[in-house]
């Protein structure tokens, strides 16, 4: 079985006479980027550095593995201090925090207290000697000294308050702006028709040069039996659109008989135990997917389906069942098949 999705709005334009089909690829927040596109006639097929450099940018400030990055800074500072953001942070926390107050706390990017007690930070990892998972009670004691640890954004100002003890984790939305950023960039440079991405998460644009779009195959989740799935193998024509898929199968150690998975629910302090595999989202913007397909895959299907449909969201959900696999769509999702 396959599904194909195309997007509702197809831009007319064309590829210009003489444009050229050219491929970049690097490293950078810890894996893998790379930038398929069309070169018009005139524009310059060194852009590699260019590009390079947006992400070094982003590395920079918001990095949690880089202990002089402004976000590590920004977690060792004293209390009631604050903090001027770069237009790319405040981007950032602008948007992690509307979808934390939209979602009533199922994403939230200041979890990094969690994620480090859970041994997905940078130190003291889960795949490391010496870990344990923590017990119910230095949980319930990180949950309880977050509730005066919350930073606060002065949107006017564009600075971020720090009153002591917040920690910072952008790892589910840096990735998507960072996906957008590279988008950005090459439009900036005149290049209209583009596939980008970091680390899975992609943004595409236009169409190739035979004229057909960047098709796409979704992510599914490996090493499952798929013999009694509900689940069809999906294309997607990135026109126009962002894809991001959030996974508990990406990083995860069992605990108690159960798969504990990077994806925590902050709300409660320990790992989603919602039967939710996977969830995909597309949309314009790859930080848009990003951080929403993790806010959903925290929610769960009885709270997120209803949350994605009430937005307008296109959403897969890939639950675990008894059976395999089986997929729950959105209403915008279906209305992308072909």
């Amino acid at each position: 079985m396959r599904a194909v999705l195309v997007p509702l709005d197809i831009d007319p334009l064309l590829p210009e006479a003489g444009s050229r089909p050219h491929g970049l690829a690097g490293t950078s927040m810890g894996t893998d980027w790379s930038a398929r596109m069309l070169l018009p006639p005139g524009v310059d097929a060194e852009l590699r550095g260019v590009l390079q450099q947006e992400l070094d940018e982003i590395v920079a400030q918001m990095s949690h593995w880089d202990g002089g990055s402004l976000l590590s800074r920004y977690n060792r500072a004293p209390a009631g201090s604050w903090h001027p953001l770069p237009p790319q942070f405040f981007a950032v926390m602008d948007y992690a925090l509307s979808v934390h107050e939209d979602s009533g706390g199922a994403y939230d990017p200041a979890a990094g207290a969690l994620v480090n007690l859970w041994g997905f930070g940078p130190t003291g990892r889960y795949d490391q000697a010496g870990f344990y998972a923590p017990g119910h009670e230095a949980v319930a004691a990180v949950i309880a000294r977050r509730q005066d640890q919350r930073p606060r954004l002065d949107r006017e100002g564009r600075r971020l308050y720090q009153p002591g003890g917040a920690i910072l984790d952008l790892s589910s939305v840096a990735k998507g702006y960072a996906v957008d950023c590279l988008a950005q960039r090459l439009q900036a440079l005149g290049v209209r028709h583009y596939l980008v991405e970091v680390g899975g998460e992609l943004r595409g644009a236009g169409v190739k040069a035979d004229g057909q779009p960047w098709w796409v195959e979704l992510e599914g989740v490996p090493d499952t039996d798929t013999a009694g799935a509900t689940v069809a193998q999906s294309v997607v024509a990135l026109h126009g659109l962002a894809v991001a898929t959030s996974g508990d199968y990406r990083r995860y150690f069992h605990h108690a008989r159960r798969r504990a998975s990077h994806t925590l629910d902050p709300r409660t302090g320990v790992p989603i135990d919602n039967g939710v595999a996977s969830v995909t989202v597309l949309a314009p913007t790859c930080i848009a997917a990003d951080a929403l397909s993790t806010a959903l895959t925290v929610m769960g299907l009885a709270a997120g389906l209803p949350y994605a449909e009430q937005r307008g969201l296109a959403a897969r959900f890939l639950l675990r069942t008894d059976e395999g696999l089986r997929e729950i769509d959105t209403p915008a999702w279906r209305a992308l098949l072909q």
